[in-house]
């Protein structure tokens, strides 16, 4: 593996070093953002519009979307994400127990109740010198399968799916609604909806049967959590060095029954999102290009092997590869690195579009190296301080809370489906009965319910784009739902084996002491990093896979994977007048990526605010 932008080499044996002859390594020159030209157009153009999606929230935090669409030439001629909120978590965490990085960082998301929760223990575990014993690692792995259990349906059929929905194609695209209607369904048989035009139905929100079930489908997975874990979301019972639950073989078995009930579902609903796609790619091939962008991708993969384990830094490579998901970057559709250390090393923020001080300024680097002794740029989380400055909203300068993490200085995208790429791309897969990695698939075998046994292949895509991304999130429901079978096998195996340790006893290091969580969340890719001294946190750095997907344009010109998805997602749905434009195209782009939205999108137009109601979020509908 070599980097292509930083300025790191590495020897035969793996060894990075800085290249030699280079002045300043790791500076640039910002580009300047020009707008006079499209501001001109604006001006000139009725046909030229600025449309704001306000808000588009995520599940803890609000984000915005500005684009201007050209509605005559059918594209998007700029874009703009907006995170609209400074939470502040990591200036909180400064100063205190590390311990309580456990159950703070664990706010920063309402949904993906443990994953910060879990970043937070393997930092800590790498600061501390300590790991979990294996049924600890166990629990810990089930924990998180069961959360995205949760999570994959949420996105697929409240979040995502009702943009797919009868009352959304009928409305933007007639002449499709009739399509659908008389097209046979491939896998009819199997998920029990005749036509495409009945999928369609069964997404309207609120009312369609694939929503309601998708609703009912979550709670499964939480009443699984809460046996195991006490509640959900914000479980107290991970810790460093395992967990504090007290479990036995009939919380296992009550495990077990629920996941047995999820199985049926979830062959039906792979099958069923196949269909969907492969209409949508059939009625017009330009759909192919909504949400489309370049085949760049990050993960930290998770799902640790109980007996590779050992927090270290030093063995992070080897406990990495071990993982269920394996850890990796994809560059142009290429598997480039599967190395913890490697995606480490080359991750940079920047902020010169963000609302927040470059902490570079002062010219002190506080690591110049990581603890193997590999150099770490100034822009690494270690060297990162977070110094927000709220300032005027501009398009040409800074727009967004959010900060623009680079990898290799070159702009990737997170997500479940970057987990499920990489994993199959690098063959790594532990040796079980129920997934496969191949090398360009990934083979999930699904045991024998109400339905028979089924297999399915997800097949790296030669496309890249909305579809896919939720297409790969219906297969991560049974890649996922397969992880948590196993560790719960896994579980049987060691409480009879007598193995019924779930956490190593430790104490809280008085010197200085650095770490990092290498994990990922239902959304993807997610990182803690932390430094610590005199027994307190004295800096702390969270990248989620949403500060990858909604970043600004970096300080190279390059726009945020949101932001590259809307320029290259065309418009295609049908409208006689601009005032009749909803933005549906770029909706379906935006919300691939899996953003939680509220229940009501207020869509400005220039001249006039259209408020309509799209029913995408479970809050109001759960209570």
């Amino acid at each position: 593996m070599c980097f292509k932008n930083l300025p790191v080499e590495f020897d035969a044996q793996g060894v990075a070093h800085l290249k030699g002859g280079v002045v300043d390594p790791y500076g640039y020159q910002p580009r300047e953002i020009k707008r006079e030209k499209l501001e001109e157009l604006l001006a000139r153009n009725g046909h030229i519009k600025d449309v704001s999606i306000s808000p588009v929230t995520r599940v803890a935090g609000a984000l915005s979307f500005h684009a201007v669409a050209d509605l005559q030439e059918r594209r998007f001629l700029e874009a703009n994400s907006v995170a609209t909120i400074f939470r502040g978590y990591e200036v909180i965490l400064k100063g205190r127990d590390p311990r309580d990085a456990i159950y703070i960082s664990s706010r920063a998301c309402g949904v993906c109740g443990g994953v910060h929760s879990t970043a937070a223990c393997e930092a800590i575990e790498m600061a501390f010198g300590i790991s979990p014993p294996p049924l600890g690692t166990v629990l810990r792995n089930l924990a998180l399968s069961l959360d995205f259990l949760y999570d994959h349906p949420l996105h697929l059929f409240l979040l995502a799916g009702p943009d797919y929905s009868q009352v959304v194609v009928e409305a933007t695209s007639p002449a499709m609604w009739e399509k659908a209607q008389v097209t046979e369904a491939p896998h009819a048989e199997v998920h029990q909806f005749k036509t495409i035009g009945d999928i369609m139905k069964g997404l309207n929100p609120l009312s369609g049967k694939l929503y309601l079930d998708g609703l009912k489908m979550t709670r499964t997975p939480r009443e699984a959590y809460s046996v195991l874990f006490g509640k959900y979301p914000h479980p107290q019972t991970v810790v460093p060095g395992g967990m504090s639950s007290t479990v036995t073989i009939t919380d296992f078995n009550e495990t077990y029954t629920r996941l047995q009930k999820m199985i049926d579902w979830t062959k039906r609903m792979i099958l069923l999102w196949d269909d969907l796609t492969e209409f949508f790619y059939e009625y017009n091939p330009e759909y192919k290009k909504v949400g489309a962008r370049d085949k760049n991708m990050i993960d930290l993969g998770m799902w640790d092997d109980p007996d590779s384990y050992d927090a270290t830094y030093a063995r992070c490579n080897e406990w990495g590869e071990a993982r269920w998901a394996t850890p990796g970057v994809v560059i142009d559709g290429n598997l480039v690195t599967t190395k913890l250390q490697q995606i480490n090393l080359g991750l940079e923020e920047f902020v010169e579009h963000s609302y927040y001080e470059n902490w570079n300024q002062n010219g002190n680097v506080r690591f110049k190296a990581d603890p193997s002794g590999a150099p770490l740029s100034p822009n690494h989380p270690w060297n990162k301080e977070t110094m927000p400055k709220p300032s005027k909203e501009s398009w040409k300068d800074r727009y967004t809370w959010s900060t623009a993490p680079r990898w290799d200085r070159q702009v990737v995208e997170a997500g479940a489906y970057a987990r499920i790429w990489t994993t199959a791309a690098a063959g790594l897969m532990p040796k079980n009965d129920f997934l496969e990695s191949t090398g360009h698939s990934l083979k999930i075998h699904m045991p024998k319910t109400m339905l028979p046994s089924m297999d399915f292949e997800w097949k790296i895509p030669e496309v890249w784009n909305a579809f896919e991304r939720n297409r790969a999130r219906a297969y991560c429901m049974g890649y996922n739902l397969m992880v948590a079978y196993t560790m719960v096998l896994k579980a049987f195996d060691y409480l009879r084996k007598g193995e019924d340790k779930v956490s190593t006893q430790f104490e809280v290091p008085k010197g200085e002491r650095i770490g990092v969580g290498f994990w990922g969340a239902g959304r993807g890719y997610l990182s803690h990093h932390l430094t610590l001294d005199k027994g307190a946190i004295t800096n702390y750095q969270i990248v989620t896979p949403s500060t990858f997907n909604a970043s600004p344009k970096d300080p190279f010109g390059n726009p945020g994977p949101y932001e590259e998805s809307v320029l290259n997602t065309p418009i295609l749905e049908d409208y006689s007048r601009p005032e009749d434009f909803t933005g549906v195209d770029m909706l379906r782009a935006i919300r691939s990526f899996d953003p939680c939205m509220p229940c009501t999108t207020h869509i400005y137009g220039g001249e006039r605010e259209i408020v309509r109601e799209v029913n995408t979020c479970a809050c109001s509908a759960e209570g």
